[in-house]
């Protein structure tokens, strides 16, 4: 290992308690995106990280406007045009903490309890986030940086990251990299450091059903109008037949296969059936009987009710007949479905199958492209030879179920690909109450991050 490797790692050593009090800091700024009351908090933590970015002695540092909330941008292209160009992500704002009265400390007072850190966003993904900047800093504070790196933090992943695909060919030049590091994924678990290549994509959507011009009396109208709500719900169930596949037509005529090898080294990660009941707490799995189950969350796209709003819902009884129904949807994609081409099957499915009796309105709230990157690139082994310098084992390869819209943006306005790891774990009740991060595994991945610098060179 090489002296200024070394020294790196020693200099982190010495700095944890520094490190974390500045996540603590920044956990401690509610910067929920999607939530007008927020969207001074959302300003201060961009703010906050372009400060960061100023005393870690980065160039050119700036707020770039979007439209909504600023693009934290700096620099240090030091190391020359030898060295290669490393694109930092992150996403500095968090998901709304409903329900409130289901944590247990306050999400925005980060709060320790043994190796567990609690608090909205200690996971996804400010702690990433100050992993990132602290390897970062312990290389600059111990020898000069091997490479060029810049940095990326928007304020509105968790709203779909809406302005990411007209703002990024705005500014090619300006972030123009070989590559990006998005620690934005997680582990599998705390001894079993992961490398995520694959990453489904997303189509968000809003369903508005109309039937009476009001609420009505159910006693005096049920039977001759009929219910939005339960026409909803009908229309609803009707998208999956009895073992889960999706129906709207030509849903799966654009979905890339699972090669027999591949499905070969998905046997073999540990997320059995087992793993995923002991996460979910439920006894028995659902879904397409002839993919395992972490096929079926990885390379299997889906489509999920995120929620249903209709008529009365408060304590009580009030016998309404309600005017209206609502409820939204989300269909995580696989290469190679378009989101655009899965909102034409949705309206297809809604013109057959709705009733002549009811009024309907289909609105895409978000759309984001799957991705997938192929294992043999320099900075993925990079990425792996640092991961098994900390944990001493080989990282685990998988497709990852969520969506992260930035790595296809990247992908086309620049054609960067995107290294995707992260030091959170699946226990880690990420867009949950009690929000969690643990600390031994994060310390470890601030080392492997600095290992990671040095090995792309």
């Amino acid at each position: 290992m090489s002296d200024t490797r070394q020294l790196a790692l020693d200099y982190v050593g010495k700095k944890k308690e520094k490190y974390l009090s500045e996540l603590k800091e920044l956990v401690a700024i509610p910067s929920v995106s999607m939530q007008e009351e927020h969207e001074k908090d959302t300003l201060q933590a961009a703010e906050w990280l372009a400060a960061r970015l100023t005393k870690l002695g980065m160039e050119n540092v700036q707020l770039l406007p979007t439209g909504s909330h600023p693009v934290v941008f700096g620099e240090s292209i030091k190391a020359g045009n030898d060295a290669p160009t490393v694109l930092v992500y992150g996403h500095y704002d968090v998901m709304p903490i409903d329900p409130l009265d289901l944590w247990d400390t306050n999400p925005y007072e980060a709060s320790q309890k043994g190796d567990l850190l609690f608090g909205r966003g200690t996971s996804d993904m400010k702690g990433q986030i100050i992993a990132s900047l602290a390897a970062v800093e312990s290389i600059i504070q111990t020898s000069d940086l091997p490479i060029n790196i810049k940095w990326l933090f928007e304020g509105e992943e968790e709203m779909g990251s809406p302005s990411m695909e007209s703002f990024l060919p705005q500014h090619k030049d300006l972030f123009s990299a070989d590559f990006c590091l998005n620690p934005d994924a997680g582990m599998i678990a705390a001894d079993k450091p992961t490398i995520t290549y694959g990453l489904r994509g997303l189509a968000y959507f809003d369903v508005y059903v109309w039937g009476p011009n009001q609420d009505l009396h159910s006693g005096l109208y049920g039977g001759v109008v009929h219910n939005p709500a339960q026409a909803l719900i009908e229309l609803l169930a009707g998208m999956h037949d009895e073992d889960g596949v999706i129906t709207l037509p030509g849903f799966y005529d654009s979905v890339q296969r699972i090669s027999a090898e591949e499905h070969a080294d998905m046997e073999k990660l540990p997320m059995d059936e087992a793993f995923f009941k002991a996460q979910t707490g439920v006894s028995v799995l659902w879904g397409e009987p002839d993919y395992l189950p972490v096929e079926r969350v990885g390379a299997r796209p889906t489509l999920e009710v995120n929620g249903i709003i209709s008529g009365y819902t408060e304590e009580g009884s009030k016998t309404v007949l309600p005017a209206k129904a609502m409820a939204k949807l989300s269909c995580r994609l696989v290469p190679d479905q378009d989101p655009h081409e899965v909102h034409e099957q949705l309206l297809k499915y809604m013109r057959a199958k709705a009733p002549k009796t009811i009024r309907w309105e289909l609105k895409l709230i978000n759309a984001s492209p799957p991705a997938i990157t192929n294992l043999d690139t320099p900075a993925i082994q990079a990425m792996s030879k640092a991961m098994q310098s900390i944990w001493g084992v080989k990282p685990l390869y998988r497709r990852e179920g969520g969506s992260i819209p930035i790595v296809s943006f990247l992908k086309d306005s620049i054609n960067a690909n995107s290294i995707l790891c992260g030091f959170g774990l699946p226990e880690d009740n990420i867009h949950s109450p009690n929000e969690r991060l643990y600390l031994p595994t994060w310390y470890k991945g601030i080392d492997s991050l600095i290992h990671f610098f040095y090995n792309i060179m």
